[in-house]
């Protein structure tokens, strides 16, 4: 029992057809695949690039952070012995400084 057709779409060129649009979507649909996988590794090397950069930037804040507290330690040390009439002259000093470098941009 035959269909109707059938025999004649495989042996007058129908599947030659199919086969041509099936050669055509994969080729599509591997441009698809080859775009994707550039994109994929330009993310990682976007990636690797940030992490290095977050990297020094930490490295950049703990030595900050070390100086910082290094500096408060001196000030503490100062506050407690009787040397509060100095950090006071330095405060004001400070104080003084920058009112001046606020003054001298203003003018600008």
């Amino acid at each position: 029992m035959r269909r109707a057709g059938l025999g004649e779409g495989y042996a007058g060129g129908g599947y030659s057809v199919y086969e041509e649009e099936n050669d055509k979507l994969t080729e599509g649909l591997r441009d698809k695949v080859t775009a994707l996988k550039s994109l994929s590794i330009d993310i990682g090397t976007e990636v690797k690039y940030h992490n290095k950069v977050l990297d020094e930037m930490d490295s950049g804040f703990e030595s900050t952070g070390g100086l910082l507290g290094a500096t408060m330690g001196r000030l503490k040390h100062l506050s407690r012995g009787n040397q509060t009439k100095v950090l006071c002259y330095m405060m004001l000093f400070a104080l003084f400084v920058f009112f001046v470098l606020y003054w001298i941009i203003k003018l600008r």
